[in-house]
């Protein structure tokens, strides 16, 4: 249920005294007006007005709970024009730098929907998978993955991704499935030479401690998507961040394997110069990425 609309619902009916008149008021065709009404009534666990075939009057609840709904409603409006009017004044650039896939996937869906309600705001995007120094670059903000080293920068954590190992149906069925760490040194594998250790793999699980492979690397490539693509062809088993691999997984076009032996929760942080903490439209980009970054299932 949306509370806000059935709130705006309740107020209408108690205003026109009658649901057929909060109907035509709101443009609603009157079922929905009807159960709407009943639905709030169900969520706040009693009536709010009681209805009868000849009239319609707020119960004692009802006529408390509609004071409530207008100061809630008055104060959302008041709050939206203000923010209304911030988003006019607001003007300038951000640059912001992300890994490449991941900004692609996360971080520019962001941005766009940042645009469309700071109409005098220019952003600048630089994707890619090394460490951009902020200053040097004249970043404003950074999207990092991992932990972050003593640095004078602030940080802003939005999030976890994790680490998995995957191979093809098709390459599992050939050569098995590894069902312990130490398998993995015997099989082909395609590294990421972007991922820390190269072909060097260390797993971290709370049951299973810290562990480190050297794995063969049959092929070894520079970026993400190479390596997923060569694990969907059956070249080997690669090992990326779990985004990275998200859409070949739920296509079935990978299969994820070992995830016992890997449950450590990787960090993602926004990070900004403490410098440019005092500009208005750097800290309202950081407040509006991390409200969205953080949203339920917003980074798998």
């Amino acid at each position: 249920m949306d509370r806000f609309r059935a709130m705006n619902v309740f107020v209408a009916v108690a205003e026109a005294g009658s649901l057929s008149a909060a109907a035509r008021q709101l443009g609603e065709p009157l079922t929905n007006v009807s159960r709407i009404l009943s639905q709030l009534e169900t969520h706040v666990a009693c009536t709010l007005i009681d209805r009868t075939t000849r009239r319609m009057m707020l119960t004692d609840a009802g006529r408390e709970y509609l004071k409530t709904c207008r100061q809630v409603l008055e104060e959302l409006e008041r709050a939206e024009s203000r923010i209304a009017g911030q988003a006019a004044d607001l003007s300038g650039e951000i640059a912001i730098t992300a890994p490449v896939s991941f900004g692609r996937l996360h971080v520019l869906p962001v941005i766009a929907e940042f645009l469309g309600g700071y109409p005098r705001i220019n952003t600048r995007l630089l994707l890619m998978d090394r460490i951009v120094d902020l200053m040097e670059e004249e970043i404003d903000v950074a999207i990092r993955i991992g932990e972050l080293p003593d640095s004078g920068l602030m940080a802003m954590r939005v999030g976890t991704l994790r680490l998995v190992v995957c191979a093809s149906p098709d390459y599992l069925t050939r050569c098995g499935l590894p069902t312990s760490i130490m398998e993995i040194a015997e099989r082909d594998c395609v590294t990421f030479d972007e991922m820390p250790g190269g072909s060097r793999w260390i797993f971290k699980s709370k049951c299973f401690g810290r562990k480190a492979v050297k794995v063969r690397s049959r092929l070894s490539v520079n970026s993400a998507e190479a390596a997923v693509e060569a694990a969907v062809a059956g070249v080997g088993i690669t090992r990326v961040l779990s985004y990275q691999a998200r859409s070949a997984l739920d296509a079935g076009l990978l299969k994820r394997i070992l995830e016992r032996f890997e449950d450590t929760a990787i960090p993602v942080h926004l990070v900004y110069r403490p410098t440019r903490s005092d500009s208005p439209r750097v800290r309202e980009f950081v407040q509006f990425a991390a409200e969205r970054l953080r949203a339920p299932n917003a980074l798998r």
